[in-house]
């Protein structure tokens, strides 16, 4: 039976309605070790049951395998979902390991083309710059976007990861539907520039990794330790060593609260990002990544949770304390430009 009564909330003035939690499809196909197929299928169709309609992708997310895996899906559901993926992470034919940031036209033409056979659809509803390139102006990139949508091969734009300041420049170049950037209990970031620039031009937040990668829930202490070698969490210096136990303690009134309301670790944290909408006074539509039906059930259980001020109170100081960068390389994010 489905159960399609999750609340709805618009990104941007001007662009898509989804449900107020999405779903993180990465996980499924790259960058979190081996994946089981079925079980993926399993958690999207109950995600969709339980009303999530935002379901998010990229073309660099196993070099297209995520997008082919999810054509199937959304060709059964077309009606009923936003799909959103994004351009800017270039893999050469050569060294598919690695990730070039490109933000060109011809790139970005050729790059919409195959997201659009891959994922075997008429339109992209949401289609993001996943990168900036500090080297191609930015109002070349988003014009090239904006020709996308006149041309009817993308509804809505998006861009991650970057500046307020860069926010500002492309909303005057065609209207930012949403920017996706990490914020949860251990990434606040993009509250001092960023959240303010979105809350000012109309601009929704889609925050990824709002679960902190999974070490918000709990699910693991020291990535190097307790998982896989193709696991990319292993690089992130906050998830091992000496960081990663300190990080751990710091969980502590996270369970506190948990414990509380009945509620799992995972369902604080997002319940957390969830009431970041009303603290700023913008829409907020987390992404949380899982690949099993029964996290899904979880996660979309937050959405229903009211954390209360003293509670709030009590989360308020984690960030301030977590140890280690979210990537080795910030350069990349809006807050290593921000310095």
């Amino acid at each position: 039976m489905t159960d399609r009564t999750m609340p709805s909330v618009r990104l941007g003035e001007t662009g898509p309605e989804t449900s107020v939690q999405g779903l993180g499809c990465m996980g499924m196909s790259f960058g979190y070790g081996p994946a089981d197929a079925e079980q993926s299928r399993a958690a999207l169709e109950r995600a969709f049951d339980l009303g999530v309609t935002l379901y998010d992708t990229a073309d660099a997310y196993g070099a297209g395998d995520n997008e082919r895996f999810l054509a199937p899906f959304f060709k059964a559901h077309r009606d009923d979902v936003v799909i959103a993926t994004k351009f800017a992470l270039s893999i050469p034919p050569d060294d598919p390991g690695k990730r070039i940031i490109r933000n060109d036209a011809p790139y970005i033409r050729q790059a919409v083309e195959d997201s659009l056979k891959r994922l075997d659809v008429d339109v992209i509803d949401l289609y993001y710059m996943h990168r900036r390139d500090v080297n191609v102006p930015l109002e070349e990139t988003v014009g090239v976007m904006a020709g996308l949508v006149r041309e009817g091969k993308v509804k809505h734009l998006g861009l991650s990861e970057v500046t307020a300041e860069e926010l500002h420049t492309a909303h005057a170049v065609h209207p930012i539907a949403a920017v996706q950037s990490e914020w949860s209990l251990f990434s606040r970031d993009i509250e001092a520039q960023v959240v303010p620039a979105a809350r000012e031009l109309g601009v929704g937040l889609v925050p990824y990794s709002p679960l902190g990668r999974g070490f918000l829930t709990g699910a693991f202490t020291d990535a190097a330790k307790e998982l896989t070698d193709g696991d990319f969490r292993r690089s992130q210096p906050r998830f091992t060593g000496d960081n990663a136990a300190a990080n751990a303690a710091l969980l502590e009134p996270v369970r506190r609260v948990a414990e509380a309301h009945g509620a799992t670790l995972g369902q604080v944290a997002l319940a957390w990002v969830h009431q970041r909408a009303a603290v700023h006074g913008l829409a907020v539509v987390p992404i949380p990544g899982t690949r099993k039906a029964d996290r899904v059930t979880e996660n979309v259980g937050a959405a229903h949770l009211v954390l209360t001020d003293e509670e709030l109170a009590l989360l308020e100081p984690i960030a301030a304390q977590v140890a280690g960068d979210r990537y080795a390389d910030m350069t990349f994010t809006s807050a290593g430009r921000e310095q």
